[in-house]
């Protein structure tokens, strides 16, 4: 099983479209077990894979989210005919994901992971190592949010790989440095054991100077000489349009951007393959 955090510091470099595109691939050219776990509060990969109503429904009948995961509290209750109980939170093995219908599976984000007191050394950040300790996936996609937190540090403690999306222009560029050093300290202060599987340029428009000023700054950067990929995520309005309506990049009738999502996917089974 191949864990993989997407990850960047800066929001708008289309990690979620990446992310979930990436699992939609793998699943459907690939026909490999995939699981998404959205860890980002935000949750928008959630709302990319459940319509509105479907994520009420799913929460209203008391179905599990990522928060299950992290939620270790007992809460006190009181019922009119019970009286007063405690509800305690499940073991890791009761917590069940939604089946997408795509087919790939989801652990779904929500907004009550804002809600969570946690602070470092509570040993919550292995928590998402632990849930997948008895799962069997060809490969875990994990969503995680665009700040440092709890959440980051615990997707990359249950990572064996890390692919990092980038806008190709100079903020983007500066941001993905900040990256490396944060990933340089939990390194440091959690014995972490994860890879970088390269960076993805994203929303790309290769015809422009940006474009190419930003490659050349990347292709010859001595930190990440090697890491860009060959192919990148083209810039496409209709990818923004249509992922809320819960459709994908396979989905849309332009070759062009197919051609460049499956090529990234295959750098990517390449790129882990070769490092395990």
């Amino acid at each position: 099983m191949k864990v993989i955090s997407l990850i960047n510091m800066k929001g708008g470099v289309a990690k979620t479209t990446l992310a979930i595109n990436i699992a939609d691939c793998l699943y459907k050219r690939h026909g490999k077990s995939v699981l998404v776990i959205d860890v980002d509060p935000q949750f928008n990969a959630t709302q990319c894979l459940m319509s509105g109503k479907e994520y009420v429904k799913y929460l209203k009948d008391g179905n599990d989210t990522v928060v299950n995961v992290f939620d270790r509290s007992f809460r006190p209750t009181v019922g009119i005919v019970e009286g007063q109980k405690v509800n305690k939170p499940k073991s890791l093995g009761d917590i069940k994901t939604y089946k997408t219908l795509r087919g790939f599976e989801l652990l779904p984000g929500a907004l009550d992971l804002y809600k969570l007191e946690m602070a470092p050394g509570q040993g919550r950040e292995y928590r998402i190592k632990n849930y997948l300790r008895e799962k069997n996936y060809d490969y875990v996609i994990i969503d995680t949010p665009p700040t440092p937190s709890v959440w980051m540090t615990s997707a990359l403690l249950a990572s064996d790989f890390y692919l990092i999306p980038v806008k190709p222009d100079p903020i983007s560029l500066t941001g993905i440095d900040l990256l490396h050093g944060i990933i340089s300290e939990k390194t440091e202060n959690f014995g972490l054991t994860i890879k970088c599987c390269g960076l993805v340029f994203t929303i790309a428009e290769a015809h422009t100077k940006i474009f190419k000023n930003a490659k050349n700054s990347i292709t010859n950067s001595k930190r990440w000489k090697g890491k860009l990929y060959k192919n990148h995520l083209l810039k496409r309005v209709e990818v923004a349009r249509t992922q809320l309506k819960q459709e994908f990049i396979l989905d849309i009738g332009d070759s062009e951007l197919k051609r460049s999502l499956t090529s990234i996917v295959q750098e990517l089974i390449e790129r882990t393959d070769d490092n395990e």
